[in-house]
């Protein structure tokens, strides 16, 4: 499994996203490594008024503002995490929040994480999918372009579908009060893990 390069990141976050799905995120907790597949994301720029990253750099945002192929992990509703990898080339901030996962390996603690056992309600929704891969605060600012305890790789095996046959949809992001027309929000059409 060998993460992403820094160059993949290194694009429009509306150009990183729908190259995303298909692709595996991995959490390494010790000796357990979950894996799920990434079936739905959403773009975010600094010129987009939806984003964090609009109003300019906070201590909550500043990973945003870094480096390509970072983490930036913020809490809401003071209650749950999601996860964005930092994307950006010649904006001054970007990123892609991971939205859904297909899981695949690790089921069994995903299920403890989640108290959860149907497969679909594991991680289809950004705040399941970061319980569910034991995703928090600790790993706000993570190299994901390093093989540490979180990263994304592309798919491997003839069972596991990525690149080449995949059908992408396209619509308005979720859960947004600006700019809710711009179709960033981007999902793997025939996927049965996507939020709901």
């Amino acid at each position: 499994m060998t993460p992403l390069s820094r160059s993949f990141y290194q694009r429009h976050p509306a150009d990183v996203a729908p190259d995303l799905l298909g692709k595996i995120l991995v959490r390494r907790i010790g000796n357990t490594c979950l894996q799920g597949r990434i079936v739905e994301v959403e773009a975010y720029s600094s010129d987009d008024p939806a984003s964090h990253t609009f109003r300019g750099m906070t201590p909550r945002n500043k990973a945003m503002f870094g480096e390509a192929g970072h983490a930036y992990i913020y809490f809401i509703h003071g209650m749950h995490y999601c996860i964005n990898v930092v994307a950006r080339s010649d904006t001054p901030a970007g990123g892609v929040l991971i939205r859904a996962l297909e899981p695949l390996v690790g089921i069994a603690t995903m299920q403890q994480l989640r108290g959860r056992e149907r497969l679909q309600d594991l991680a289809s929704g950004p705040a399941k999918l970061t319980q569910a891969m034991g995703i928090d605060k600790a790993l706000y600012g993570t190299d994901m372009t390093k093989r540490g305890p979180l990263f994304i790789c592309d798919a491997v095996g003839s069972d596991i579908m990525d690149g080449a046959g995949k059908v992408i949809k396209a619509t308005p992001r979720i859960g947004i009060s600006r700019a809710v027309d711009v179709p960033w929000r981007f999902t793997l059409a025939d996927s049965n893990f996507c939020s709901r």
